[in-house]
């Protein structure tokens, strides 16, 4: 019982564990005796839950993301893992690169240790996003521990304040009034309305208040906050958040990955500055600096067989646009930026014959494409499976075949051949479409280690009419970005917010007549010197000349 004997007010009003100021009459409940000290205001002096006693297990779970103070760790926390993401580039600025390679041949042992620490993709690591969470499970349980509480104090005002919780506010005035308290406190009710009050009396006792709304303010900018990150967390599910660059050649439909829209690369042009044009310092350099790249883009939508490989998809036209630096083509939250190009000469598609070396025979013809190659073909009696691609064919260091990026510049397609005098489950062939690869990587070389066709089987291109050539390609970045709205919402209620806080105070006067004797106490959460001014101003109304530095803290 002695929690009940301890926030027990005089005026009989039992309180919670942890309430500073009585929840019913204001009086001070943490102090004996008559002390002069300020009152500490903030929340108005109600418990929270955070304060209770003897806290279980998910109370102090409650207490740990409530604290200010472990609010603030979490965001220094999260402003150094930011700050470690922008040492060196992250993984998700590059079009075509390896990481495994990229950050040790560029910055050396540093690079590497950054990126086996995974800060080569900070943000979308695990203990980065876990920042943000905890980030947001503090921001909600901090304004849920202190909203309810002050939001049910400020609903429920008593009138008739204690005498210690009037005399201990900042702005204070104590005098005698000749007048009967009721008509004094009535009378007092026209000049506080005219100042922006909601005035309410009960007998010898007022209550004035204006611009309550500001004590909201701070919460909305928690609620923006969360908006905010929920969106920034939500970028991460599918469907949300899409952005990747893509090679686009001229002439061709090609898929964005996870849709069902294709995009065709029709003409692609580039103009350059002429010297005239180009500033002195530029002409130094002797580069050719590029005034205007466009892609002319049509994009279409995949009304059927857009899942299946066999068949082909049919298209719907849904819109044209020349795509250019900082124009982008748009549609239905999907954006194409034009990011680079390339006027490099590139294969896409050869039509190679197959060869018997000993008898000379030939069979094919057959189409053989760079980006989607058919999985299987049948040349008379000998069957190619297609095992393996490499677009930019190379070798790691451990001897291992890769593909440096997704670009046809060193093409090498690996088969496995099965036919007449061959083992049942067939034999490795690799084929470079490209005479220079063949020399380059040694194809002979590597087919004698696989299997020994290089000496009865070869394929071979018969003419340049069997060689289709990309004149020329554009880089094009594509962005879905549905969170982008929610991410503009919360800052714009964060915004919201901080004028409500800024911009307005929360401004209250309470006063009381005892045989004749005037006491009024006035709070506000900000601007004190206009306080003080208010209140002179309402007292000279009176007929009370009160001088503004005398009122702070009952002052003469």
């Amino acid at each position: 019982m002695a929690w009940i004997e301890n926030t027990k007010c005089e005026c009989g009003h039992q309180n919670r564990v942890g309430t500073v100021l009585c929840e019913s009459c204001g009086k001070p409940l943490e102090d004996i005796g008559d002390s002069k000290g300020l009152l500490e205001m903030r929340y108005d002096g109600v418990a929270r839950r955070s304060q209770r006693v003897n806290p279980n297990f998910i109370d102090r779970i409650w207490n740990f993301f409530s604290s200010v103070k472990v609010a603030v760790y979490l965001i220094i926390f999260t402003l150094v893992g930011a700050m470690l993401g922008t040492i060196f580039e992250q993984e998700s600025n590059f079009i075509n690169f390896d990481p495994t390679t990229f950050y040790k041949n560029k910055y050396g042992q540093i690079g590497e240790i950054y990126y086996k620490l995974g800060l080569s993709h900070t943000y979308e690591s695990w203990w980065f996003v876990l920042l943000l969470v905890m980030i947001g499970a503090s921001l909600v349980i901090c304004s849920l521990d202190r909203v309810l509480p002050l939001y049910k104090a400020l609903s429920k005002q008593r009138i008739p304040k204690h005498m210690q919780f009037l005399t201990r506010q900042k702005v204070v005035y104590q005098g005698l009034v000749a007048e009967k308290g009721s008509e004094w406190v009535e009378r007092a009710v026209k000049p506080l309305r005219k100042k922006g009050y909601r005035v309410h009396t009960e007998k010898a006792a007022l209550l004035a208040e204006k611009q309550r709304f500001s004590r909201w303010g701070p919460y909305i900018i928690h609620i923006g906050l969360i908006i905010f990150l929920l969106a920034v967390l939500f970028r991460g599910l599918p469907g949300l958040h899409y952005d990747q660059h893509y090679w686009f050649p001229e002439g061709e439909e090609t898929k964005i990955p996870g849709t069902d829209l294709y995009l065709k690369n029709e003409k692609f042009t580039v103009e350059y500055y002429s010297e005239d044009e180009m500033s002195e310092e530029f002409r130094k350099t002797g580069k050719v600096v590029p005034k205007l790249f466009e892609t002319q883009a049509v994009l279409y939508e995949c009304t059927a067989n857009c899942d299946d490989p066999s068949k082909e998809p049919l298209l719907k036209e849904v819109k044209r646009h020349a795509i250019q630096v900082n124009d982008p083509l748009t549609y239905k939250g999907l954006r194409v930026y034009q990011f680079d190009f390339d006027l490099t000469p590139k294969l896409r598609s050869v039509q190679p014959v197959l060869v018997d070396k000993v008898t000379g025979e030939q069979y094919g013809k057959f189409k053989l494409e760079m980006n989607n190659p058919q999985q299987e073909f049948k040349l008379g009696p000998y069957t190619l499976e297609l095992k393996n691609k490499f677009l930019d064919f190379s070798l790691n260091e451990q001897g291992q075949p890769i593909s440096k990026s997704r670009d046809p510049n060193a093409p090498a397609f690996l088969f496995i051949v099965k036919g007449p005098d061959l083992p049942e489950e067939g034999s490795q062939f690799i084929y470079f479409p490209k005479q220079i690869d063949k020399e380059r990587f040694q194809q002979d070389a590597i087919n004698e280690k696989l299997g020994g066709l290089q000496n009865k089987l070869e394929l071979d291109v018969q003419s340049m009419e069997d060689i289709d050539i990309i004149a020329s390609s554009s880089y094009l970045n594509i962005r879905i970005d549905r969170a982008m709205p929610f991410v503009w919402l919360g800052l714009g209620i964060v915004m919201l917010g901080l004028i409500m806080s800024f911009y307005w105070q929360h401004r209250r006067v309470w006063l009381r007549i005892d045989e004749g004797i005037l006491t009024l106490g006035a709070h506000t959460t900000k601007n004190w010197f206009g306080m003080r001014r208010e209140v002179s101003s309402f007292l000279s109304t009176m007929g009370i000349e009160a001088d503004e530095k005398s009122l702070e803290n009952g002052g003469e």
